[in-house]
């Protein structure tokens, strides 16, 4: 089955995103060398699962709606807010799957966070 490989946030300001989510979640974010405005973000390490990404000059009013997997909402709630994100949905709590949320990064882009709920199998 096709999986998500690579995902890519469209921004006004890259580098106020990429300092962003480098404070929040610690993602390794670096200005690629190509002909374009293309900051190159990786979330975590090869044998992870999961993906990495892009963060580009946006270019229309599309956005995409990536959800990250943390530890502990309330912890990255905290660290979201203060890096200058903020909270648009209350914190959710997913029978037998977790605790989510929404929030928006600098930009206005949105995105959820969630921590698996540790008795579900």
């Amino acid at each position: 089955m096709p999986r998500v490989i690579h995902f890519e946030i469209g921004v006004d300001n890259p580098g106020r995103s990429a300092r962003f989510y480098t404070k929040v979640f610690g993602w390794k974010i670096e200005k690629w060398a190509g002909p374009t405005d293309y900051w190159l973000v990786t979330t975590g390490e090869n044998s992870e699962p999961g993906i990495n990404g892009a963060i580009m000059p946006r270019s229309d009013s599309s956005t995409t709606v990536n959800t990250i997997g943390v530890s502990s909402y309330d912890e990255f709630a905290r660290k979201i807010t203060a890096a200058g994100g903020k909270a648009v949905s209350p914190k959710m709590t997913i029978p037998g799957i977790g605790q989510y949320g929404y929030f928006l990064d600098t930009e206005g882009n949105r995105f959820g966070i969630m921590q698996n709920d540790p008795s579900a199998k």
